[in-house]
Order: structure tokens, then C-alpha cells, then sequence
């Protein structure tokens, strides 16, 4: 992704979120990850992840984010207007890398703590 791209991605992840804390309803606490957008800036991809939610919630969350989505973008093209000459489409996905890394810290205690144990069993034997 060149220069240009980059900054529109930050740039857009920042109103984007900013959108959804202040003037868009949400069920659910949504943060906003990461955004990527394509070459021609004709379409954004928006990371979100879903606070303190469990799947199904984290779902029906994303599938209101999807619904207005095209509310976000009128918004999104008010603020920006002298900024981009053209708002891109804007696409929703879960971000599931928060619920990766805690399933992943919580293997990595179970085999610390499996070592632990055969430690302390080699010893007393």
C-alpha cells in the first residue's frame, strides 16, 4: 500500500471510530481495530472489535454496523468533504484477534503449568 492509501486508512479509522462513539447508536461497545483501504480509495475495510460480547452478540453487532453502514458514510462524507473527493464504500469485519490472544495465553499457561508439574514430580522421584 503506497503513501497516500496509508494515510487515508488512518485518517478514515479515526473519524470512523469517532462516528461510532458520538453519533451512531450502537447495542454494543464497538472499537475500531484497523482500516485498510484499496489502491483507487474506492473501498475501506473497517476492523471492529466487540467489547465484553459473547459470538452471537458479536455478530448481531456487526450485522447493525453493516446496516448502517451507508449512515456512517454520510456522516463520514460531511466531515471529510474538503479532505477527499470521494468517500469510499465502507466494509465491516470482526476484528477476532483480541479472542486469539487470549485463547493463546491461556495455552501457554496450561503447558507452564503442565511443565510445572512434571518438574515437581521429577524431583520427588
Amino acid at each position: 500500500m503506497g503513501i497516500r492509501p496509508q494515510r487515508v486508512a488512518k485518517l478514515l479509522q479515526r473519524e470512523i471510530a469517532d462516528i461510532l462513539a458520538k453519533q451512531i447508536a450502537l447495542d454494543a461497545m464497538v472499537t475500531v481495530t484497523r482500516s485498510r483501504v484499496t489502491k483507487d480509495l474506492g473501498i475501506t475495510y473497517i476492523h471492529v472489535s466487540v467489547m465484553d460480547a459473547a459470538e452471537g452478540e458479536r455478530e448481531a453487532a456487526l450485522t447493525e454496523l453493516r446496516q448502517k453502514a451507508g449512515q456512517v458514510r454520510e456522516l463520514l462524507a460531511k466531515r471529510l468533504r474538503h479532505q477527499l473527493r470521494r468517500v469510499p464504500e465502507i466494509r465491516f469485519f470482526l476484528d477476532q484477534s483480541l479472542e486469539y490472544a487470549a485463547r493463546m495465553d491461556a495455552l501457554f499457561e496450561k503447558i507452564q503449568s503442565e511443565n510445572e508439574q512434571r518438574a515437581k514430580s521429577r524431583d520427588r522421584g
